[in-house]
């Protein structure tokens, strides 16, 4: 049997009961299997797959993602359009904990990923400028406005390696740079949907303030625990803006940049 998606939504902790009544599908790829099974259900007329970067019960590390057998999978199936929710830590005082934010650029500061699908004899070098879809992103934030949902329509997010977290001075040193989000796995997944045509759209929604954070002395450094509390007790809030932004998605308007 062939299987079909036009909308992609790769999700963290947290996101597992996003969609109902759904077939769930085993994938292999070039690039080995995905992180999981793949859900597939229909919202809105519109045909959804759903995958867990981490897996289901969360056993990939941000570091060993398998971010290329995950995006290939989603070009299998012939999705045009992912959308990247991730828990993510703000990096400047404003960018307040349950905040989103729809990032339009990112930062790189990780190693030895497999970060493209052109490793030779085939070489292509993609710009990755604007990485994130214009287009998604304003279906975003009109999302998130139309909910009352607190968001920052842009931003910078700088990837870092994991699974730990920043020491001060790093933190510190990410904060003066002027950028906003921090968070682990947005690279290479973001770049990797660039390379196949599909157009990306992430929405960081901020489990806490960064270890280094300038005014913030009085912020304990950041825990896993309270960044999954955090995460939890917004995940309705996130749950109705995918299905918002899923509703006004045009799976077959493809002319902007990410082609």
């Amino acid at each position: 049997m062939e299987y079909n998606a036009d909308i992609g939504v790769f999700g963290g902790s947290g996101f597992y009961s996003f969609i109902k009544d759904i077939e769930e599908i085993e994938l292999d790829t070039p690039y080995g299997k995905p992180s999981d099974s793949i859900a597939l259900a229909v919202y809105e007329g519109k045909r959804v797959a759903f995958l867990p970067r981490h897996g289901r019960k969360h056993t990939f590390p941000p570091h060993t993602i398998p971010y290329r057998a995950n995006i290939y999978a989603m070009k299998q199936l012939g999705v045009k359009k992912i959308i990247a929710p991730t828990a993510s830590g703000s990096l400047q005082s404003r960018i307040k904990p349950g905040e989103f934010v729809v990032c339009d650029q990112f930062v790189d500061r990780t190693w030895g990923r497999k970060d493209t699908f052109f490793d030779g004899p085939e070489t292509r070098h993609f710009s990755a400028a604007y990485p994130y879809c214009p287009e998604l992103r304003e279906i975003a934030i009109e999302a998130g406005k139309s909910l009352d949902i607190p968001l920052h329509d842009r931003g910078t997010v700088v990837v870092i390696q994991g699974p730990r977290f920043s020491t001060v001075a790093e933190s510190r040193f990410y904060s003066k740079m002027g950028w906003e989000v921090i968070n682990m796995t947005q690279y290479p997944e973001c770049y990797l949907a660039r390379e196949m045509g599909i157009c990306y759209v992430n929405i960081s929604l901020i489990t806490d303030y960064d270890a280094g954070l300038e005014g913030r002395e009085d912020i304990a450094p950041v825990t896993e625990q309270e960044v999954l509390r955090v995460f939890e007790e917004n995940n309705e809030k996130v749950k109705k803006m995918l299905l918002e932004m899923i509703r006004n998605i045009d799976p077959a308007k493809d002319n902007c940049c990410c082609k």
